[in-house]
């Protein structure tokens, strides 16, 4: 198995700093991503070996617009849209402030981790580290989740403060409305098992049960595959397209690379114009800014 990422020796600096309030308490902390993501980002190329870029095109006229002449608006269906200006959504901002408001305190089991969206870690900042221990120690030890708000790229954030081996993690919160109950989704209701079944499956667990979470087979096959593919074409120069900036030259036609395998080819544009929606089915989502939201 290859190296795991996290063994990785990267510093990683914060990128919002503030401080948590509560009563007439305060604790400047700085905030880091708790996690990172391990997939790997694949450029889309011309034939040529030009990398493509997006844009926004008319859906009645084809006519490429820049980003400055968009208007955003609210899709209602057969009613049309509704248009929101900038100084609406100006309103909506939320007021700039650098402090974690603690609202409440509430048993930390009382959270379902379904609304949990994004971790985060609470350094202690500047010489609040005596009082960033303390806060740590109660909420551990009373295990209680500080409620709160924070402005975080202008956004206003809900989030849950949770102490675990003497850390503080942040975790930003879904909203009520964004979580979906199995009636929405269709399940049917559980029915009564048998005392026997329901004996064969507590056997079957039992069997498979591990003392801990095999934090070793938490990783990405396909990720580690593909990087290694990558890596090895690479190393030996095939397929790759070098940056014009460079000086450099490719090492082959990346067309006539494609052409190596015209059936693979002739799948994809098949499956493409099956899926393909007209033209004029095409709808222009709008941005979402301003308020209470979800972490990015």
């Amino acid at each position: 198995m290859p190296k795991a990422r996290s063994e990785e020796k990267t510093a990683i600096g914060p990128f919002w700093s503030g401080t948590i309030t509560f009563g007439l308490v305060s604790v400047p902390v700085e905030l880091v991503p708790a996690n990172r993501s391990n997939h790997l980002s694949l450029r889309s190329l011309a034939p040529d070996g030009t990398p493509l870029r997006r844009q926004y095109v008319s859906s009645e006229t084809g006519r490429e617009l820049s980003p400055h002449a968009l208007v955003r608006a609210y899709d209602r269906g057969k009613a049309g849209y509704v248009v929101v200006t900038d100084d609406e959504l100006d309103k909506l901002a939320p007021e700039k402030t650098r402090d974690i408001d603690l609202r409440m305190f509430v048993d930390v089991n009382q959270i379902h981790p379904i609304y949990y969206e994004h971790g985060y870690l609470l350094m202690p900042a500047g010489e609040s580290a005596k009082a960033y221990r303390l806060l740590a120690a109660v909420l551990e030890s009373a295990h209680r989740a500080g409620i709160a708000t924070f402005v975080m790229r202008g956004k206003e954030y809900l989030i849950s403060i949770i102490a675990e081996t003497g850390i503080l993690r942040a975790e930003t919160m879904r909203f009520k409305d964004e979580i979906r109950s199995p009636a929405e989704v269709g399940l049917p209701k559980i029915p009564k098992v048998s005392a026997k079944a329901a004996q064969r499956f507590e056997k079957i667990i039992t069997q498979k049960a591990a003392s801990s979470l095999p934090l070793g087979e938490l990783h990405d096959p396909p990720t580690e595959v593909l990087m290694k593919i990558v890596k090895s074409k690479q190393a030996h120069k095939e397929n790759v397209v070098v940056h014009a900036e460079s000086g450099e030259e490719a090492d082959s036609d990346l067309a006539a690379t494609l052409k190596k395998s015209p059936p693979a080819r002739h799948r994809l544009r098949r499956k493409s114009r099956t899926t393909a929606k007209p033209r004029h089915a095409q709808r222009i989502r709008p941005r979402r800014s301003g308020g209470a939201r979800r972490a990015a």
